[in-house]
């Protein structure tokens, strides 16, 4: 064959070496050409077997890039049909990827550094178009080709290429301590990665002294066995001293069948799965100690999340049980109602009436969002108006309002009370209460926004004030039972079209008898700035619980402002119920308390300062020292020559640090258990 011939069959070899890794991207710059060795041994000499040789050679090129795409590494020779007229013309070769350098990308940089072994137009190898053994030297793979069968026996270990870093560890006792830290992480990995299928191993250790952080890998071909692979990696590290001066930052040695390598950065190689760690901080001299305590805490904490894991999945499935209940009991008294009373206003309605009155529960209807569940502005088909309340997907808590609701409020008639209509129970999870619409929905937002309060001149307060006052009286003496809302606040004081109030949400109430003065709850419910202090601290729970919230949101109506805020008096920050003692005992609360909406209304500032008198008597630290509603009514409409007691401090007379002012848009519902 001549040799443009041999020229052109390299060429067309080169070409389906390209063509066997096509379907991968090119290289990155990243794995560029560290070193080549050229070896020693020439080509035949003569054109047959050339041509057989490149045969085998573009053959093997292909075995090697899919082994290595496998499996990490791979090793091949390729002897060929032309053995017998060509004996010297047998290809073998081996390719090894960095063990954190995989698959396709493997093979995408075997195959371009198979490419590159011909770097001219004239398709020449790197050594020579007349030398059959050549190792390429790259930063994530390395690759031998060769006429000469290197795989059998020890071969392999040669040629070998070294770099290192240029830092040192300085001053030349702590390179030596460097030193042994290198030899003890490499020596170690050295063992795991022999012992591994994949003969890979990373670690990392600590040189304190100088906040160093060392890095170490090694690796083998797969097709060595432990031993050998251990031989190899040992031979490499033993000549460290010869081949790095000591205290040397990083260096690596590589040889075709396997590689070792250090570094005081983590950038060479991927960290995320190191196979091991050394020089953690060592355990005391009372390790066992610290071990049985370990155990034993082990031990306990298990214990305790099994008992409480039995806890929980008993209190599920009593909830289940309850809810199950529950549900039957509501359904029982909604139908003896209908029986006994015939057409007393209450009704059962359908879930397709609810559904089709609020458009689908559609986001345009929403009202608002409860405690349990979401209001929407409903429309019948004989025109009326309707609140419906959908609870969420039904809690026990949830049911227990929602039968509270219909016990309560249906009972219950009296103008200031928001009046329900009826309910629906669809299913297990569909609970509805259907209210009579208020307009002007709630009190908190139009007496809280400076624009909408403008509309709320004083007679509009003084009737919204004396209803709800009215309302309470009723829940606490005139009605059937002896009702206490528990959850009294302007957000539960709704506003028909003329303006009139109407309490509403009576999910939280409880029924006393006329014998019981008070009860003690474990469970307390309300809001936050409205909840009595006997009631927060201890859950004692009275017609003066409501009382207490009373006097708040009267202070709320006159002021304008919400009690969860924070307010400035003589250089420190208050609570509204204490500002405004505060600014009464001082004789400043017609300028600073009163409402600003409220400038024009001079003429009632009797009525004003009586108004707040009674809110603070309602306000009072002890439940004993708060009259009652009955009291409360007689007070408001008293006239000036009926004499007040004088207040005592209110509840929660607590200072706020300066600078620790809350959000006055606060408005947080809250439940608490009490431990007994």
């Amino acid at each position: 064959m001549s040799d443009s011939a041999v020229h052109h069959f390299l060429l067309l070899a080169v070409i389906l070496v390209a063509f066997a890794v096509a379907t991968f991207p090119p290289a990155s710059a990243e794995d560029t050409i560290l070193d080549h060795k050229c070896g020693s041994m020439p080509a035949a000499g003569n054109a047959s077997s050339d041509a057989a040789y490149k045969s085998n050679l573009n053959a093997l090129a292909a075995i090697l890039v899919a082994g290595a795409r496998a499996n990490g590494s791979a090793t091949g020779a390729v002897v060929g049909a032309a053995a017998a007229a060509a004996p010297d013309a047998a290809a073998y070769g081996l390719a090894l990827c960095r063990g954190d350098f995989t698959g396709d990308a493997c093979a995408r940089g075997l195959g371009d550094a198979l490419a590159s072994a011909v770097n001219d137009s004239e398709g020449a190898f790197v050594c020579g178009s007349q030398v059959r053994d050549i190792t390429l030297f790259y930063d994530r793979y390395q690759l031998r080709l060769s006429g000469a069968d290197f795989l059998s026996g020890d071969g392999g270990d040669e040629p070998r290429w070294a770099g290192n870093n240029t830092n040192f560890v300085t001053p030349a006792d702590a390179a030596r301590r460097f030193d042994g830290m290198v030899t003890e992480l490499v020596t170690t990995i050295a063992g795991i990665a022999a012992g591994r299928p994949d003969r890979y191993a990373t670690g990392r250790s600590r040189f304190k002294e100088q906040g160093l952080t060392l890095y170490g890998l090694v690796q083998c071909t797969v097709d060595m066995t432990p031993e050998r692979c251990g031989a190899c990696l040992d031979g490499l590290i033993s000549a460290f001293p010869a081949t790095f001066p000591s205290g040397q930052h990083g260096g690596r040695i590589l040889v075709p069948r396997c590689t070792v390598r250090y570094e005081t950065d983590d950038t060479f190689f991927n960290t995320d799965n190191l196979s091991v760690d050394l020089h953690k901080p060592k355990p005391s001299k009372s390790w066992l100690w610290a071990t049985i305590s370990i155990v034993s805490v082990s031990l306990l904490a298990a214990s305790f999340v099994l008992h409480r894991w039995i806890k929980i999945r008993r209190k599920r499935e009593l909830a289940r049980l309850e809810l199950r209940r529950l549900s039957i009991a509501v359904k029982s008294v909604i139908n003896l109602w209908r029986m006994e009373e015939g057409n007393s206003g209450f009704s059962l309605y359908d879930f397709s009436q609810m559904k089709g009155a609020t458009n689908g529960f559609s986001f345009k209807n929403k009202l608002g969002q409860g405690g349990f569940g979401a209001v929407y502005k409903g429309l019948l088909p004989d025109g009326l108006e309707i609140a419906v309340k959908r609870l969420g997907p039904c809690s026990l808590q949830g049911l227990l309002e929602f039968k509270n609701e219909i016990q309560l409020i249906a009972k219950l008639q009296h103008r200031n009370l928001v009046k329900l209509l009826g309910c629906c129970i669809e299913g297990e999870h569909e609970k509805i209460l259907v209210y009579e619409y208020m307009p002007n929905k709630s009190l908190d937002l139009i007496i809280f926004d400076n624009k909408k309060g403008v509309s709320l001149d004083w007679p509009k307060r003084l009737n919204i004030i004396d209803g709800i006052s009215q309302g309470l009286l009723y829940l606490h003496m005139h009605s059937r039972l002896c009702v206490v809302h528990r959850d009294l606040k302007a957000s539960n004081i709704l506003l028909d079209s003329e303006m009139n109030p109407k309490i509403s949400d009576f999910g939280m109430a409880r029924i006393f008898s006329s014998s019981v003065a008070e009860s003690n709850t474990t469970r307390i419910v309300g809001t936050h700035g409205y909840i009595a202090p006997e009631y927060a601290s201890d859950g004692v729970c009275s017609v003066k619980s409501d009382v207490f919230s009373f006097g708040v949101l009267l202070l709320e109506i006159i002021s304008g402002t919400m009690t969860t805020g924070s307010y400035r008096y003589d250089g420190k920050l208050y609570k509204l119920i204490a500002y405004a003692w505060l600014l009464w005992k001082a004789g400043q609360w017609p300028e600073q308390l009163v409402d600003r909406c409220l400038a024009g209304n001079e003429g009632y500032h009797f009525t004003m300062e009586r108004y707040i008198h009674v809110a603070l008597l309602c306000v009072q630290e002890s439940a004993d020292d708060r009259p009652a509603m009955d009291e409360v009514v007689k007070m408001l409409s008293s006239g000036e020559g009926v004499v007040l007691p004088e207040p005592k401090k209110p509840a929660y007379f607590n200072v706020r640090p300066v600078g620790t002012e809350m959000s006055a848009s606060c408005d947080m519902s809250i439940s608490i258990t009490l431990s007994r």
